[in-house]
């Protein structure tokens, strides 16, 4: 079949920007599934629309596995696998082997296991702030967003906390769009040095299993058939998805917040409606901007648009989110929105297993953070701000000031 011409270029910076959604508007404006560059280079199918992506999401016919992908990925299948340990995690499998895995894992995010997490998490909350409340000035992604999801998922994974600077490095290094050689390599060196980590580490938790999810792999091992190299891939996949993307919301979400008082205010003066502030900021300013890929295993049809077999297509969860066909008004904060099926966490059998452990980090840390730092302002203006450095939308700092409090 012939294959339209891409139109539109995604850039490799589009996260970073200030407003990378008016490029996405553009673009399903223009067809809400059609062919675009990544980079200015990578040709796929982006889907923009709602009922589009959730079909996409829901269609079995795409792949997360890269053995379809060789339209647009280098090197032999095989290779690619070997190349890259996250190939054996579940967010690069198909079923019956997302299925075993997701099994195992899923064990380890119940509603019960995190309502238990609760008072862990307002306690960690508690004393990141202890230690800037006094001061009247905090960085809120180092002081607070980035330490408290990573001693969470730190705890949860039974990984040692102290290590928890070299995971920031490598899932930074990981994240970085393969723009160049260089960042091929360093991504590379980021992920040789987390898989020989998580090497060492696991042997360790199967000859001394504790209460926690790693532990629960290893014993896995046998009994749902896991190989050792799952166990690793698995392992790097849950310490990097627990964190960075919980990082990335609750620097973005304080952000909204500031720069909305009458929101900020709202949420104070009625904490009921701190829930769904979080679900209309999660649509609105979730950490995946560009989306997420998929590769056709044969020909398909989304939209009215076919796609030829081994094809990537990347289903755009920040668009979707904003289709006023779907969401009446999109681009506004509506706290009475009577149905938020938003797609920040996926959606179908891929969808996020860690997303009501995430909710409850991001409200807890929001609503601690609106309670007890007065006068909550931005040090310097938003532009100056570093943006997160790789492919998540959020930032790598967030410098606040605030009136000192002192502990009576």
């Amino acid at each position: 079949m012939t294959v339209a011409p891409a139109r539109f270029d995604i850039p490799k910076d589009f996260s970073q920007q200030e407003d990378p959604y008016a490029l996405l508007e553009a673009i399903r404006a223009s067809g809400r599934v059609q062919r675009v560059r990544l980079r200015g280079a990578v040709p796929v199918w982006l889907v923009t629309g709602y009922a589009e992506a959730v079909a996409a999401l829901n269609d079995p016919r795409l792949s997360n596995s890269l053995e379809y992908g060789a339209s647009v990925l280098p090197g032999p299948a095989e290779q690619r696998r070997r190349a890259n340990v996250l190939a054996w995690s579940m967010l690069s499998v198909d079923p019956p082997d997302h299925t075993r895995l997701r099994g195992v894992v899923a064990r380890g995010f119940t509603a019960r296991l995190v309502e238990q997490l609760k008072p862990q998490i307002q306690e960690l909350t508690d004393g990141l702030l202890d230690a800037v409340a006094p001061t009247g000035r905090a960085d809120l992604v180092n002081d607070l967003a980035f330490p408290l999801p990573i001693a969470v998922i730190c705890r949860l994974l039974g990984v040692p906390y102290q290590d928890h600077r070299l995971f920031r490095g490598w899932s930074v290094g990981l994240a970085m769009p393969p723009a160049d050689p260089d960042t091929l390599r360093r991504a590379d060196a980021a992920r040789a040095e987390m898989t020989r980590y998580f090497e060492e580490l696991v042997p360790a938790k199967r000859a001394e299993p504790g209460d926690d999810l790693l532990s629960a792999l290893t014993q896995a091992h046998a009994a749902e058939r896991l190989t050792d190299t799952e166990v690793v891939a698995m392992a790097i996949m849950l310490l990097l998805s627990g964190h960075e993307t919980t990082v990335c919301f609750i620097g973005s979400a304080i952000v909204a917040m500031l720069r909305d008082p009458g929101l900020a205010d709202a949420v104070r003066r009625d904490s009921a409606l701190l829930p769904p502030a979080i679900e209309e900021l999660l649509r609105l300013n979730g950490p995946v901007t560009r989306g997420v890929a998929r590769f056709t295993k044969e020909e398909v049809e989304f939209g009215g648009v076919r796609i030829p077999a081994g094809e990537m297509v990347v289903v755009s969860l920040a668009a979707a989110n904003r289709d006023p066909a779907q969401f009446p008004r999109p681009e506004v904060v509506d706290l009475a929105r009577n149905r938020n099926p938003h797609l920040s966490f996926g959606h179908g059998m891929h969808h996020c297993l860690g997303q009501a452990l995430a909710r409850q980090q991001a409200t807890i840390a929001l609503g601690t953070v609106l309670r007890r730092l007065p006068d909550l302002a931005l040090a310097k203006p938003l532009e100056e701000v570093r943006r997160w450095p790789g492919m998540l939308r959020g930032l790598d700092e967030l410098p606040v000031s605030f009136t000192p409090v002192v502990a009576s």
